[in-house]
């Protein structure tokens, strides 16, 4: 429950540093948990029930702690896709011989500031946690770290690790590919991945910046989620397996042809389709892992996945003085603009996240779509633990 524990400190500190008033406006639009029929789940519980499954599979405590870490902290900050929702997929890898739970990451080659890391198949969670702080010791050092992984799994959010940086006082930036699921600008079929990208950065008084992304319109969990709640998704987020954009999240999931960020052409889908392309010189050229349309697809259980990673830090302290305490008044100018909509008032890069975690705290938890809950009573029943507890 590290990160939790972290991300709670944040707040808190955030909280504390603003001024009172400013915090009422970002309140207006308060972003709630799940707001369904079913018991909260206690973060402790969610956390206790994935290492539990984790364990039952072979994973060693101190790393199934570590994903558990991961996907609460993705749950906890309402990024619902990436959380509880990818237990099933970890523990069939394990199960399917696919990832290698024991494994743990080494480095191939390193300067001061660079290191090349393999995976060995690991955990992702593992592996950008070790990489991350591989790549903070090396900005502690020398002023930046960039640390660039291969043979490496689904690392949950990439917010995660630029959480880490912060924690740390530094800049933090992640990248990762994934198996090919956007159409390109102009394709039919996919040959990229939602190929996701991060920057935390710490301002004073404990606030922060904490940008987390797809270059897809959306990331595939999101569909996915849309289909367990049997949802239609908007327009702009997928097609079909003929090209056309489609709203069904099943024939989107089928399909696996996301759209880039901006949607179609005329909307600047395009510059998605780049931001998608520089992740992948990022992770898989860079790192010599499996790239593109040669990434296993989504889904597919026979063969290894094979994903590059790329992982940055900066020290601040080495320019201009006073980086926190600029960024901290931009952020400030940022939401006390007057919003066109009275009722949405402006927000920067991660106070959606902070504003879902407030309100997780004082509902005691999260909840989770009837759909998850019963693929976790069939994960509790198949691995023998202890099932979830609602509070």
């Amino acid at each position: 429950m590290t990160s939790i524990a972290r991300s709670v400190s944040l707040f808190k500190r955030f909280q504390i540093a603003r001024d009172v008033q400013l915090i009422s406006i970002i309140r207006k639009m308060s972003t709630k948990i799940l707001d369904i029929d079913t018991p909260i789940v206690p973060l402790t519980d969610a956390h206790r029930f994935i290492s539990d499954c984790m364990v039952a599979v072979g994973t060693p405590k101190k790393y199934a702690d570590i994903l558990a870490d991961n996907l609460t902290a993705a749950d906890y900050r309402g990024h619902y896709s990436h959380g509880m929702n990818r237990l099933d997929m970890y523990v069939r890898d394990v199960q399917g011989g696919l990832c290698d739970c024991k494994a743990t990451p080494s480095v191939i080659k390193e300067t001061p500031a660079t290191a090349w890391v393999t995976g060995n198949n690991g955990l992702g969670a593992v592996v950008g946690e070790f990489c991350m702080e591989l790549a903070i010791k090396k900005a502690k050092s020398v002023g930046i770290g960039m640390v660039v992984a291969k043979e490496s799994n689904h690392y949950g959010i990439a917010g995660k690790y630029s959480l880490q940086a912060i924690d740390q006082g530094v800049l933090g930036m992640s990248f990762t590919n994934t198996s090919p699921l956007m159409a390109p600008t102009r394709a039919k079929g996919s040959a990229l991945g939602t190929n996701p990208l991060s920057l935390g950065a710490p301002a004073a008084g404990g606030d922060s910046f904490v940008l987390d992304m797809a270059t897809t319109a959306v990331a595939v969990g999101k569909i996915e989620f849309q289909k367990r709640k049997g949802q239609p998704i908007p327009e702009g987020w997928a097609q079909d397996a003929h090209g056309k954009i489609t709203t069904d999240p099943s024939v989107a999931y089928d399909a696996k042809r996301l759209m880039p960020l901006g949607g179609s052409e005329i909307n600047s889908g395009y510059k998605g389709y780049g931001l998608a392309a520089l992740v992948e010189i990022f992770c898989g050229m860079l790192g010599g892992s499996a790239y593109g349309p040669n990434i296993r697809k989504w889904g597919d259980s026979s063969k290894k996945a094979d994903l590059g990673q790329c992982f940055i830090a900066i020290d601040p302290e080495c320019f201009a003085p006073g980086f926190q305490g600029r960024l901290g008044d931009l952020l400030c100018t940022l939401r006390s603009m007057q919003p066109a909509d009275p009722a949405k008032p402006v927000l920067v890069a991660g106070d959606p996240e902070r504003l879902h975690m407030e309100d997780a705290d004082r509902a005691g938890g999260v909840r989770y779509v009837e759909d998850q809950l019963n693929t976790c009573r069939e994960l509790a029943k198949k691995l023998h633990v202890k099932p979830l507890v609602p509070a």
